[in-house]
């Protein structure tokens, strides 16, 4: 078979894009240099919107083992002070605590129901584009061979190979100075606060599970997950740990102590059979690709950006970019892609990874050591008292306050936002939003429960899928709402039926993202 598109990496991203595109109607073929998934558990869980994203296409589902659907998390970190969320109106901030290595088994059985091949072993060591395609120089078990597609995506990480082969500059800055150590290690009961779940260390005091905490001479992190807990520290270090030795327990107690400022922190070996984390980073980049695109080529999350981990937004963001960049990939390799629709993946993700790349530094500058920075924290600590301030800065790490430019039809205040939880009432009976979207298509919501905009829709039929309902237990946001696939809104009317502008501005709509009718 020849693949429409090649992508370059079996990480989270490249496998969810690969399940976007299949969805969509193209086909993909994997590689990835690894010959297995990796032990390693490069993170403890995701946050922010693209949970809520996962429910509308089945897969949360998958990660809890429940039907209920996502709940927002009561309280989380900011620069390592404390977002008090559960008297928010509207929490936009979503979290589930789930290994990588679980996220990555999920998104790759996902993949292979969807007839997605994926080659382990196989290492993109080149490529070669023109105006008709791709071919791409792969290493694999067997020996070195060639692979042509139509496309071809790198979803390598922060060192992406696919990025520099194709000459696209990384600009950023490379932070010095700092090392961070995280391990899984045991926790003796002793030190365990039964009512509140903080780590209570002698000579100190309590350590607040799952929160940033910091103190004049770094950050400390208790993470009772399941499985074990995990610890991490940060300290400022000029020499970055160069030379040393893998991390072991002493080395990441003895950085606990510093931190906290007493003579020892009594952790044990992590128990059970792991994996366990061990991981000690010296130093961080902020950096983000000049382009997303370069000709027939295209990057997603680390490849084309990277920041630090703190808040949690790596996934969040590249998994978005996986899924705003799927339908509309999928869309120009069938040739039904209205023009400029593919470059609108940069113009709409590239502001996105620049604000979390501002979120993330503006973090790290919170939790670093010194009098002023403490001064600062007192005064953040009083903004956060302020109404709107705590929802206006999770909205921002939860990603829910991006907004995209729809264009001339623009004119309704949903248009160019993620579209809303909503439990419809349909002929079929009550039917949640998220059932309706797991299939990636354009969907036009028609909430008179009467059809009147089904009309308005260009043929040919089933181009749009149109649902007739009315909301359940409450007023409707708007009378329509046109879904592009990654669930945000390219049009919305508030008009009871659609007149001659309404009916022309939604044809217009439709055109502009899903192509010209006929």
């Amino acid at each position: 078979m020849t693949p429409d598109v090649v992508i370059a990496g079996a990480g989270p991203n490249g496998l969810m894009l690969a399940c976007e595109l299949s969805l969509a109607g193209a086909r993909p073929v994997v590689l990835e240099r690894l010959p297995a998934r990796t032990g390693e558990n490069r993170a403890n869980g995701l946050v922010g919107q693209v949970v809520r994203m996962l429910h509308r296409r089945g897969l949360h589902e998958r990660l809890t083992g429940s039907p209920e659907p996502p709940a927002p998390t009561p309280a989380f970190p900011f620069g390592a002070l404390r977002l008090d969320l559960a008297s928010l109106p509207d929490n936009p901030l979503y979290g589930l605590m789930v290994p990588q290595r679980r996220i990555e088994e999920m998104l790759e059985e996902r993949a292979t129901e969807l007839g997605v091949e994926i080659r382990r072993g196989h290492e993109l060591t080149g490529l070669v584009q023109d105006g008709d395609g791709v071919t791409a120089e792969v290493a694999g078990p067997g020996g070195r061979y060639r692979l042509r597609s139509a496309y071809l995506v790198g979803a390598d990480g922060g060192h992406s190979p696919t990025r520099k082969f194709c000459g696209i500059e990384f600009p950023g800055d490379t932070r010095s100075g700092v090392v961070s150590r995280t391990m899984h290690l045991s926790v003796p009961d002793s030190l365990l606060d039964p009512a509140t779940g903080a780590l209570v260390v002698p000579g100190y005091g309590p350590v607040p599970p799952f929160m940033h905490h910091r103190t004049e001479r770094g950050l400390v992190v208790y993470a009772p997950f399941p499985g074990g807990a995990l610890i991490s520290t940060t300290e400022w270090d000029p020499t970055e740990g160069e030379g040393l030795p893998p991390l072991d327990v002493a080395e990441i107690r003895a950085s606990a102590a510093r931190v906290l400022g007493v003579p020892d922190v009594p952790f044990g070996p992590p128990a059970g059979d792991g994996p366990h984390l061990r991981r000690r980073l010296g130093g961080g980049n902020t950096r983000l690709a000049a382009r997303y695109r370069q000709g027939r080529v295209l990057l997603v999350g680390d490849a084309a950006h990277v920041h630090s981990a703190i808040g949690g937004p790596g996934l969040n963001l590249g998994l978005q970019d996986a899924i705003n960049l799927g339908w509309k990939l999928a869309a120009e390799v069938r040739g039904t892609a209205p023009a400029g629709l593919l470059d609108s993946y940069e113009a709409e993700r590239r502001p996105a990874a620049r604000r979390v790349a501002m979120s993330t530094r503006a973090q790290s500058a919170l939790i670093a050591p010194g009098g002023d920075v403490t001064a600062l924290r007192e005064l953040f600590a009083e903004l956060l008292e302020l109404p709107g301030i705590t929802g206006h800065i999770a909205g921002m790490m939860a990603g829910a306050d991006v907004h995209y430019d729809m264009g001339e039809e623009a004119a309704h205040p949903l248009t160019g936002r993620w579209a809303p939880e909503l439990s419809l009432e349909t002929d079929g009976g009550l039917v949640p939003l998220s059932a309706l979207t797991r299939d990636a298509r354009p969907l036009l919501l028609d909430l008179t429960g009467q059809g009147a905009f089904a009309s308005a829709v260009p043929a040919p039929p089933g181009r749009v899928r149109v649902v007739a309902a009315r909301p359940a237990g409450g007023a409707a946001p708007a009378t329509a709402l046109l879904l592009r696939p990654d669930c945000y809104v390219a049009w919305a009317s508030a008009a009871p039926a659609p007149d001659a502008g309404a009916a022309d501005d939604l044809r217009a709509a439709i055109g502009r993202w899903f192509g010209p009718a006929g």
